[in-house]
Parts: C-alpha cells; sequence; structure tokens
C-alpha cells in the first residue's frame, strides 16, 4: 500500500470512528479553500455525520452551504445561539420573560443606538462535542488565526485531519493529506471523497470544479496538469456546472496625473491668491501679468506689503 492510499484509509478510519466533526480555513480564505471545505462539508453531511463549518471571518460567497460557516467550533450540539451583528456599546440590556408556552428574550439597546434589525439575526446550534477537527488549506494551526488562539484546548486530545498543498505546511495532523505539486486543495477533497465512498452530487461537483477553476486561473497556471484535467473531466461527468467565480480584485495604482499650470492673481483684499488657470500661451501671459501689475498698483497704497502690527483688536 503507498503512502496516499494509506494516509487515505487513515481519514477514513478517523471519520468512520467519530460522530461529529468540524471543517475550519484559515481567515481571508481563497475560493479554493471555501469550495473544499464546503464540498466535504456536503459529502459528511450526505454520509450521516454531523459536522460544522468555521473560520475567524465568516467568509462571503455564492458557493453551496458558504452560508453554514460559523466562527466558533461546535458540532451541532443541543445550546441554541442566537446570533446577530453588534457595535461596542449599543446594547444596554438583555433580559428574559415567560408568557404561557414562549420563553422571550428582551435586547433592549442603548440610548442613541439604532434598534436590533430583525431580518440580521441568526440561529444556530453549539456546545456539541466534536470527535475529529479536518483543517483545510492552512500551513500551520496559527495560521487559523483567532478561532485557534481562542479554542486551542478544543485541538488536544481530538484527531486532527491536515489537508494541504502549502510548500510550507508544519504536518501538525495526527493524520497528513499533504501534496505540495497538486494544482488545488478541491482535487484532494475529490478523492477524499472518492475514497470514503460518498456520491458526489451535482452541488458538490460544480463546488470543487470552481475551486479548481480559481486556483488554476482558469486552467492555465503553471501547476495545471494532466491530472488536473482528469479530475475537470471527472467532475464534469458528475454533473459540474461551469460558473464564473468572484475574484479578489486589487486596488488599481493611482495614475499620476501633471498638476494644471497656476498663475498668480492678485486680490485687493486678502492678498496674492492662486487661481488655477488653463494653459495658455506664454505672450499672453505676460500681458496678463502686466496688467495685473499695473491695476495692482493703482488699488493698493505704497507700503501695502509693509509688515503690519495689531495689537488687541486695532493696528498700530
Amino acid at each position: 500500500m503507498n503512502n496516499q492510499q494509506n494516509t487515505l484509509s487513515r481519514i477514513f478510519e478517523v471519520i468512520n470512528k467519530g460522530k461529529s466533526g468540524v471543517i475550519i480555513i484559515p481567515p481571508n480564505p481563497t475560493i479554493d479553500a471555501i469550495a473544499a471545505a464546503t464540498s466535504l462539508y456536503l459529502g459528511l453531511t450526505k454520509s450521516g455525520k454531523n459536522v460544522s463549518l468555521a473560520c475567524s471571518q465568516k467568509p462571503t460567497s455564492d458557493l453551496t452551504a458558504a452560508d453554514k460557516f460559523q466562527t466558533g467550533i461546535g458540532a451541532g450540539g443541543d445550546s441554541l445561539m442566537i446570533s446577530f451583528p453588534y457595535t461596542d456599546g449599543a446594547i444596554d440590556k438583555v433580559d428574559y420573560n415567560i408568557q404561557g408556552e414562549f420563553f422571550n428574550l428582551i435586547v433592549s439597546p442603548r440610548a442613541g443606538f439604532s434598534k436590533l434589525n430583525q431580518n440580521q439575526v441568526s440561529f444556530s446550534y453549539t456546545g456539541g462535542v466534536v470527535d475529529f477537527i479536518i483543517v483545510i488549506d492552512s500551513p500551520t494551526l496559527n495560521s487559523l488565526g483567532q478561532i485557534y488562539n481562542d479554542n486551542q484546548s478544543q485541538f488536544t486530545g481530538h484527531d486532527i485531519i491536515n489537508i494541504d498543498r502549502h510548500l510550507t505546511n508544519a504536518y501538525f495532523g495526527t493524520v497528513n493529506f499533504v501534496n505540495k505539486t497538486i494544482s488545488s486543495i478541491s482535487e484532494l477533497i475529490l478523492t477524499v471523497l472518492q475514497n470514503i465512498k460518498v456520491e458526489v452530487d451535482r452541488d458538490i461537483a460544480t463546488n470543487l470544479y470552481s475551486g479548481v477553476a480559481s486556483a488554476t486561473n482558469n486552467f492555465t497556471s503553471y501547476s495545471t496538469n494532466a491530472d488536473t484535467f482528469e479530475n475537470i473531466a471527472t467532475l464534469l461527468r458528475m454533473g459540474a456546472i461551469k460558473k464564473t467565480f468572484k475574484k479578489p480584485v486589487s486596488a488599481p495604482a493611482p495614475r499620476f496625473i501633471p498638476p494644471t499650470p497656476q498663475i498668480v492673481k492678485p486680490n485687493s483684499n486678502f492678498g496674492p491668491s492662486v487661481e488655477t488657470q488653463p494653459v495658455t500661451p506664454i505672450e499672453k501671459v505676460e500681458q496678463e501679468k502686466q496688467a495685473g501689475q499695473q491695476q495692482f498698483e493703482e488699488k493698493n497704497p505704497s507700503d501695502w506689503l509693509k509688515p503690519k502690527i495689531f495689537k488687541g483688536g486695532g493696528l498700530i
């Protein structure tokens, strides 16, 4: 048995013996990382596992199941969690009462702050026991950011499946499925799903296709090879839909625009002021300059430019 098959067997063993787990990706994830995580989430959910998605910063994506990401580690559980956007100091108090068969949670805003928008309230379950942790596209645990810093105890005593392609991967997992030459993380997830006998449906195939296409810049990057196209062919046969995806766009560098030539125009009340003028022939500029000088001398006393001394509210 080769090393890859041995690793895949260990992944199957860890997932099979556990009932619940969490899939974690680093903050500011790539489309490939989101596609890989959501595809594995959909596949494990189909196989009856209780899994959740986690990231220190909830990613924005139109990939299927991307809305399932949470900022905490949990695998369902029995505790109902109510979440909504919060600004520091915006909440005055939180209270509750029971009216008949209903439990009412009351959140009162502080004076000067807007009331809570009911359309921004979300509900989920937390507090569940995690049997295994799957880390995707992260060279180290510290790369997971705040979600690791706040939950380091959760990573102790649990099986960690490390799936990555970074050249600097630290092999921190109980099982390390690391391929530093593959074109995308999504292809590794396709291999995992096929190995644990999960049926890859259209949603999963479409997510994985988007991940591969993004990671390879539409199959033009140097890492694209024959295996990449074989995996893409497999996904298309599984029903993948070729969809456009949004790439992060960096702000363009500011274009240098030469300054508009300026001339000084006298102001009889406040002294010379700068006024922007369109470019004019040099002869016209000289004529305007002489006319302005003559007008200046006629309207202002000879000592106008001499220093003035002010005391109190008057001029000495």
